[in-house]
């Protein structure tokens, strides 16, 4: 044979084969088709309510407007039944207008509708609706849905709006009509690229696939557009204040200091740090010495509050610099800033008030110092 026929024979088993691999994908489609429609999961007993199934409560959806990182449609609605919840929350206590005093169940209801917001936040998050072809439990789902947790550094959550008509965390029990999930768009180091946001679309409709799900993929250039813009708001605000002790006399010896700190209440972390509890399993401020575990002695201490990610309500600077007068008296110290310069107490009262103008401005933003949304974006 000539080299011409071979090649033409060689073409033709790779067409060949091409074709029948694709019929082999069609039917395997079609076969996973048929087993979700007909799998005995879509009539379990949790689903139905005596002899007939549980109605859907949904809520009612406006599709006007337009949420951050999406570009309407469900996603919209998602976005505008998130919204609700949280308003109903911050105004009140998540009841309809003109009911009478809540019940233990609605506070456990409103505790979820709170968390569920908490993990899918349209101001933070892009929202990635996924509708269901009939309600699944979360026991089904949810060994599918923890192998999509982190695209790069950007956590993914997913919510559920279970049978009762609330959207809340996917638990095992749980029976959901519709999930939503959400990556975030932002952290403290870097926004959402596009990279990122190509794995996370690749990743999410093999899940899809694999949970009997249809999702609906926001525009890239849109969600790109929201990043850069969180980004910009995370970086211009991301804010560590810090004051030091410097000593008057010799330094420190490392052992003697770090047994006088826990005394004060500090404690140390697994790194490490020497943090100041806040008493909700947070802390307000941590202390660095400045030297390497191989040091003996230091004569210089540095106090740092990480300014967004503590409440105005909690005082963390105030906590801050009693906690180093307090310490200027027994070790014999002087408040300094990080060029050697004293702090007096004037300083301080205008650098409280630098902070306060701080909070304010992260409040005006919809993302108050110390809250959910603050820690997610500037852990």
């Amino acid at each position: 044979m000539t080299d011409l026929q071979l090649s033409l024979i060689g073409a033709g088993g790779v067409f060949i084969v091409g074709v029948f691999s694709y019929n082999k994908w069609q039917e395997y489609k079609a076969k996973k088709s048929v087993e979700r429609a007909f799998a005995s999961d879509h009539d379990d007993v949790l689903m139905r309510a005596g002899d007939g199934p549980v109605a859907r409560h949904e809520p009612s959806f406006s599709l006007d407007g337009a949420a951050p990182g999406v570009a309407g449609g469900e996603a919209t609605a998602a976005a505008a039944a998130l919204g609700a919840v949280a308003a109903a929350i911050h105004h009140g206590d998540g009841q309809p207008p003109g009911t009478g005093a809540v019940a233990p169940a609605a506070d456990g209801a409103a505790s979820l509708a709170e968390q569920a917001t908490n993990l899918v936040d349209p101001l933070i998050d892009c929202l990635l609706p996924l509708a269901l072809e009939g309600p699944v439990r979360g026991d089904k789902i949810l060994p599918v849905l923890q192998t999509l947790r982190l695209v790069g550094n950007k956590p993914v959550h997913f919510i559920g709006l279970a049978v009762s008509g609330e959207w809340e965390p996917i638990v095992h029990g749980g029976v959901y009509t519709k999930l939503q999930g959400g990556v975030q768009l932002a952290s403290r180091t870097t926004a959402l690229n596009e990279l990122e946001y190509s794995e996370l679309v690749m990743r999410l409709r093999a899940m899809a696939d694999e949970i009997g799900a249809e999702p609906e993929i926001p525009d890239m250039i849109e969600v790109m557009a929201e990043a850069r813009n969180l980004h910009r708001f995370v970086a211009g605000h991301d804010a560590q204040l810090g004051v030091n002790l410097q000593s008057n006399g010799a330094p420190w010896a490392i052992a003697t200091l770090l047994g006088a700190l826990e005394k004060k209440g500090f404690d140390v972390r697994p790194d490490g740090r020497y943090v100041m509890p806040d008493g909700e399993g947070g802390y307000l401020f941590s202390l660095s010495t400045n030297v390497t575990l191989a040091e003996e002695t230091t004569s210089r201490l540095t106090l740092l509050l990480d300014v967004p990610c503590v409440a105005p309500a909690r005082d963390g600077f105030g906590a801050m610099v009693a906690c180093a007068k307090s310490l200027v008296a027994r070790l014999d110290a002087t408040i300094v800033d990080d060029y050697n310069t004293p702090l007096s107490d004037a300083a301080l009262e205008e650098i409280k008030g630098q902070v306060q103008d701080f909070y304010a401005e992260m409040e005006a933003s919809d993302i108050p110092a110390g809250s959910s949304r603050a820690l997610r974006l500037f852990s």
